[in-house]
């Protein structure tokens, strides 16, 4: 019997990949580590960017994993059959392995040997090519030469089936797609002849070139496979149900919404189900609801759901996000551990948001009566309305119920004009690419990724072992250090934490790294986020030797060979983040103006 839940569809997945060689490896946190120019981990290749780029990953050239995922970009599309803030995708990759004809075969192979999907119910789009690279009639053949007829091979432009670079230039290539049918009738055409009939379920993504600053499309050496397969969308296609909210992890959240529900309403009972779950994970992995960054992000879809609990009669006095996050904990903490490890910390972290976002209706609703007393006439500008919906949260629907029991009504077209350019912004803000971050192995990003050690071994020697790492954040110009801590920093203690690392660079300790499995970092005291759920090999980089180790911690890297490369180190600021987190700024200057990279001990 192919696997039908959702959890033997991610084991199965798990399992094939490691029959063909593939060392399973652990998700990542949805904190992107040294990324400055996404907020979360919007898909499984984040955390990989540096061995896609040549850095040998400890697991070997094979890899395989189940990567939780935020995407805020199409938030407000969420509500329909299969958008989600937060999904796990499933992945493969080949780094300088297998190329186009691997990935293609074990990816016919787990859909119709594994899953046992229909071939006939499959259809599969690759690059109809530009002056850039040509059509990739290659990926077309072998799609065809494994069982997918020619008409159902169909042929899409750059926007639609091509990845990168990830930034201005680098790896980048053709990627090729895999539909399933959810159209009408027989399986007809495919999604270049009639795309709404189709729903996407597998991205191969095929790095084959390397984009140059001028702009020229090379040949890579090494060319690498990226694979991402969204879980959810694939358990919908195996249970046969209509979207992702009746599969079976999902629904399950979903009923515990409707029954606390007065009124019916499929678009918001979706939203609640979505956003809770969302922000039940991203709260286990360290944010809490703040103004800035991901903070905002999660305060955000918090007070999202409120708005839509509202409008289905649920009482939202503190008590409501916690019961439906109690759902989420029962369905996926056996995946996520660290949800069910901070159970109660989750539940108080949404009461505190309900009832403080309660407040802030009520200052929504005298801004509201203060529009309608000044308004001239009997129309509400749709951009004061907008304001209400993008400072109070006021949602349309609730504006124009208020106004309406008063006579007046709202100009709907400027509200849409508004909120169309609000939700552009929104989008571009979450596709930013990887200028920079982890793609960017620049001499000056590798000296401040070296500093973050310093400045983490520095913090808990100064404030104590309950400091670790929230967040970081690396440009060339600074680097940003968000750290467990509850209290402001004295002006003493930042003194020390500086004159400590500087010492550490002063001394040019020699830093390396050596692979071990997630026990044997444990054992050596390393510092760093254990992932409970597979067993993995990791990087441990050691800073310093014998007696002297100033740092020890887990990272994918790059860092310098000798910390006397990095330069005077200055901490520029310290502040809140979000509670109980802090957040340090900090630049070197000076250095090395060539460094070598740490190797392996």
């Amino acid at each position: 019997m192919p696997p039908k839940s959702t959890d033997d569809i991610r084991q199965a997945y798990l399992d094939f990949f490691q029959s063909k060689g593939h060392a399973i490896v652990p998700g990542a946190s949805l904190i992107p580590e040294n990324d400055p120019t996404v907020l979360f981990t919007t898909a499984g290749m984040h955390p990989l960017v540096p061995y896609l780029l040549g850095e040998a990953h400890p697991g070997g050239n094979r890899i395989v994993d189940c990567q939780r995922c935020i995407r805020t970009g199409d938030i407000d599309e969420v509500g329909d059959s299969t958008h989600l803030t937060m999904f796990e995708m499933l992945g493969n990759w080949s780094l300088g392995d297998y190329f186009k004809e691997g990935a293609i075969e074990y990816a016919y192979e787990f859909l119709t040997e594994i899953l046992k999907i229909d071939p006939a119910l499959l259809a599969v789009t690759c690059f109809e090519g530009d002056d850039d690279a040509p059509k990739d009639e290659e990926a077309a053949a072998l799609w065809v030469k494994v069982g997918i007829p020619e008409d159902r091979v169909g042929f899409l432009n750059k926007k639609e089936n091509w990845w990168g670079p990830a930034g201005l230039t680098g790896p980048c290539g053709p990627d090729t797609e895999i539909f399933y049918w959810i159209g009408d009738g027989d399986p007809h055409g495919n999604p270049e002849s009639n795309d709404s009939d189709w729903m996407e379920i597998w991205n191969l993504v095929l790095m084959q070139y390397n984009r140059t600053e001028e702009g020229r499309f090379e040949p890579l050496s090494q060319k690498n496979v990226d694979t991402g397969m969204g879980l959810e969308r694939t358990a919908c296609v195996m249970q046969e149900v209509g979207n992702v909210y009746e599969t079976d992890r999902m629904k399950p959240i979903m009923d515990r919404v409707c029954d606390l529900a007065s009124e019916t309403d499929l678009k918001h009972e979706r939203i609640v189900t979505d956003h809770i779950k969302a922000a039940t994970v991203i709260i286990a992995d360290g944010i809490k609801p703040g103004n800035v960054d991901q903070a905002y992000v999660l305060r955000k879809i918090i007070r999202r759901a409120i708005r839509s609990a509202k409008q289905l009669g649920i009482e939202t006095d503190g008590s409501f996000c916690a019961q439906i996050s109690d759902e989420v904990v029962t369905q996926y903490g056996h995946v996520y551990g660290s949800i069910k490890k901070q159970e109660k910390m989750i539940a108080d972290t949404l009461a505190i948001e309900e009832e403080q976002f309660g407040k802030t209706l009520q200052a929504g609703l005298k801004q509201l009566e203060k529009l309608i007393a000044e308004t001239d006439g009997s129309i509400i500008s749709g951009v004061d309305a907008f304001h209400l919906y993008d400072t109070f949260g006021f949602p349309l629907e609730l504006t124009q119920e208020i106004v309406s029991e008063q006579g007046f009504s709202i100009n709907e077209k400027d509200y849409e004009t508004a909120f169309k350019a609000h939700q552009e912004l929104s989008r571009k803000g979450a596709q930013q690419k990887f200028a920079g971050g982890l793609a960017d192995s620049s001499a000056e990003t590798t000296k401040l990724h070296t500093a973050t050690h310093l400045l983490n071994a520095a913090l808990r020697t100064v404030l104590g072992d309950h400091i670790y790492q929230k967040g970081s954040n690396i440009t060339q110009e600074r680097l940003r250090f968000d750290f467990s801590h509850d209290e402001k920093m004295t002006d003493e203690q930042k003194r020390e934490v500086e004159k400590l690392v500087n010492e550490a660079i002063e001394a040019d300790l020699p830093v390396s790294f050596h692979v071990t499995d997630v026990e044997g970092a444990k054992e050596e005291n390393a510092i760093g986020v254990f992932d409970e759920r597979y067993e993995s090999e990791v990087k441990v980089y050691t800073i310093g030797e014998g007696d002297s180790v100033f740092s020890k911690e887990i990272c994918g890297g790059p860092h310098v060979a000798r910390t006397g490369m990095i330069g005077k180190f200055t901490l520029k600021k310290e502040e809140s983040s979000s509670s109980g987190v802090r957040r340090i700024k900090a630049i070197v200057e000076g250095g090395a103006e060539e460094i070598e990279v740490a190797s392996e001990s």
